[in-house]
């Protein structure tokens, strides 16, 4: 494969230059700074920001990673999706024999017993890691308030260093970093934006189906992920960066 070749940018600057901007001209601003960027899609802020891409008038790739065991209702989302902008979504699916050995040693639910990272690992982490590797920049639904302990200081724009490789750097973009959840369901009813079925039954932070619930009035969002373990650890490794600057 030919090594991938990004313009050379000041990142930390251009953090700093996009801090007082609408997520609208921070995505006009990513488009425009790399062609081979994608929009990562799994949940409402993501389909916010497709709206607002398809909006600007401007190519833009969208791939998305089933792990096998997603909820109907967000398979059904993805279609909805693929169909209301009339766009191509590449799916990355995980390797099909790191399953099956998982599955062979460990059962199906073994994450219960000893934490989310092994399985989020084959069925998320290393799908996303091989699309990753094919891109300058990607693009996330990231907001700070989504998670006080993990996210409270994602930057609009950064080098993601948990999967730049040896010469490579990867820019990773969170143009709704700054918004509230209120901010993204205003955006979603104002433009009738398609959303999941689950969040009219109490889900707000969906992920695979064994590990997402509803939470209670007055939970976190994030509590509904991984709810056995500690609020800390509520990162399925997509966004590790944000461990690390912990």
């Amino acid at each position: 494969m030919a090594e991938l070749t990004a313009p050379a940018i000041d990142i930390p600057s251009l953090d700093q230059e996009l801090a007082g901007q609408s997520p609208q001209q921070i995505l006009d601003r990513a488009l425009s700074l790399y062609d081979n960027l994608a929009i990562s899609f799994s949940g409402a802020e993501d389909v916010v920001l497709i709206d607002m891409a398809h909006r600007l008038g401007k190519p833009f790739q969208v791939f998305t990673l089933d792990t096998g065991r997603l909820h109907a209702e967000t398979y059904q989302l993805l279609d909805q999706v693929r169909k209301r902008y009339n766009i191509d979504i590449e799916v990355m699916f995980p390797d099909a024999a790191a399953v099956e050995a998982l599955v062979k040693e460990k059962g199906f639910f073994s994450f219960l017993e000893d934490g989310h990272k092994e399985c989020c690992g084959i069925r998320k982490v290393a799908p996303l890691r091989r699309k990753l590797a094919t891109l300058d920049a990607w693009v996330t639904g990231q907001r700070k308030d989504q998670n006080p302990a993990t996210r409270d200081s994602v930057p609009i724009a950064q080098l993601d260093g948990a999967f730049s490789g040896p010469g490579r750097q990867l820019v990773k973009f969170n143009p709704l970093a700054n918004w509230s959840s209120a901010e993204v369901w205003m955006y979603i009813r104002a433009y009738e934006v398609p959303y999941n079925a689950l969040h009219e039954r109490g889900f707000i932070s969906i992920g695979c189906e064994p590990c997402t619930r509803p939470v209670l009035p007055n939970q976190h969002e994030r509590e509904g992920r991984w709810w056995w373990e500690d609020a800390t650890k509520k990162e399925c490794g997509l966004h590790a960066v944000n461990l690390q600057a912990q």
